[in-house]
């Protein structure tokens, strides 16, 4: 009996050593990972396991819809295939005093920059009625300018048909 007591108890510790090392860090993993994926909410920024990166626009029991991409195309995905959050939205309350210190850290090296604002086209500047009348009258003489060109030159066409038919 004592014989294979001493073939069994190598086989036996290293059943309990591989447990202890493989076995017991995936569950937990896994205990991890189905909590996050439980408590996604509206407004959460995450990584799917196929690498898409989309915001949690709405929950449901099994299954979440996502907004991606520059067009906010919305997919509807099972709650599974979230790999990681990588921002969690408004509703959270998950902060402890070493994330405050790390926030304000980040926010003391935040530099914000900000876009050019696009600038729309002046319209012309009219200080007075005179200005107004003024530009009135240029319109209208350039206007009439035109026209009297315009005459001249169809009646100068005119008379040089008759000149041909002559």
């Amino acid at each position: 009996m004592s014989g294979t007591m001493v073939t069994i108890l190598p086989l036996i510790a290293l059943i309990v050593i591989m447990y202890f090392l493989m076995i017991r860090p995936q569950k937990k993993r896994e205990r991890e990972t189905n909590a996050m994926r439980n408590s996604l909410q509206v407004g959460d920024e995450i990584i799917t396991i196929g690498g898409l990166c989309g915001k949690v626009v709405k929950t449901k029991d099994e299954s979440i819809v996502i907004q991606a991409g520059p067009d906010k195309t919305k997919f509807e995905m099972m709650r599974w295939s979230v790999s990681k959050v990588t921002k969690e939205g408004p509703g959270h309350n998950r902060t402890t005093t070493d994330d405050f210190d790390e926030i304000s850290d980040a926010e003391d090296k935040e530099v914000r920059k900000s876009k050019p604002k696009r600038m729309k086209k002046a319209a012309p500047v009219v200080d007075s009625e005179d200005e107004i009348e003024t530009n009135e009258a240029d319109v209208v003489e350039e206007t009439v300018d035109v026209a009297d060109n315009a005459a001249e030159d169809v009646v100068e066409a005119v008379e040089e048909k008759a000149e041909e038919a002559e």
